[in-house]
C-alpha cells in the first residue's frame, strides 16, 4: 500500500557531503512523520534524526550540527543533508514514515530498503 525508496547513498571522503532522499507513495492520506535511522556492522539500529508534522526536527548527538532533515510535503519526500562526514559515520541509512492510510484512516509504520554510506579515505 504505501513504499518508501531511499536513494543518495555512496562512497564519500571523510569531510565531504552526500544528500539521502526519501520518496512515500501510495495509499497515503496523511504523513505524521519522518524519520532517518542508521545501522553499522554489529550495532543496533538508531535514530539519526527525526521530522513531525510542522516542520519540528529531531537529531542524534553525534550528527547535531553536521546533519540536516527537511521534507517536502507535496512530493512526500523527506531528505538528509550530511556535511563534515565522519568514518564513524559509515552505516546503512534506512528510511521511516509514519503514515495514516487512505483506505482506513489508521496508523502504519513503514521502512525502505536501505541505502549505503561509506565514509573512507
Amino acid at each position: 500500500q504505501v513504499q518508501l525508496v531511499e536513494s543518495g547513498g555512496g562512497l564519500v571522503q571523510p569531510g565531504g557531503s552526500l544528500r539521502l532522499s526519501c520518496a512515500a507513495s501510495g495509499s497515503i492520506f496523511r504523513i505524521n512523520a519522518m524519520g532517518w535511522y542508521r545501522q553499522a556492522p554489529g550495532k543496533q539500529r538508531e535514530l539519526v534524526a527525526l521530522i513531525i508534522s510542522g516542520g519540528s526536527t529531531n537529531y542524534a548527538d553525534s550528527v547535531k550540527g553536521r546533519f540536516t532533515m527537511s521534507r517536502d510535503n507535496a512530493k512526500n519526500t523527506a531528505y538528509l543533508q550530511m556535511n563534515s562526514l565522519k568514518p564513524e559515520d559509515t552505516a546503512v541509512y534506512y528510511c521511516n514514515a509514519v503514515v495514516v492510510r487512505t483506505s482506513d484512516r489508521l496508523k502504519y509504520d513503514y521502512w525502505g530498503q536501505g541505502t549505503q554510506v561509506t565514509v573512507s579515505s
